[in-house]
């Protein structure tokens, strides 16, 4: 799966996944959000919430290159480390 970054306000760094379905926002804070949305006309919500230390954005979307994107976000949840999952 690839990201597309794009200039969302409220994150320093936001990327979507192709379908816009999902997406990976990094805080001021260093929050990292894992965002998803039934369609591109709704507006995001945050699914869940980690730090940036515990798993950073990079290392999140790196764990995804090689997988196609599922058709419910949520499945995202399991590429995170399972002590995240939570």
């Amino acid at each position: 799966m690839y990201f597309v970054t794009i200039s969302r306000p409220g994150y320093i760094l936001f990327c979507m996944t192709p379908s816009e379905r999902a997406a990976v926002g990094l805080t001021d804070n260093r929050i990292v959000h894992l965002l998803v949305r039934a369609s591109p006309t709704e507006p995001w919500r945050v699914l869940h919430e980690w730090s940036a230390e515990d798993c950073s954005h990079t290392d999140f979307m790196v764990a995804l290159r090689d997988v196609s994107e599922p058709a419910d976000p949520q499945q995202l949840l399991g590429f995170l480390p399972p002590h995240l999952r939570h």
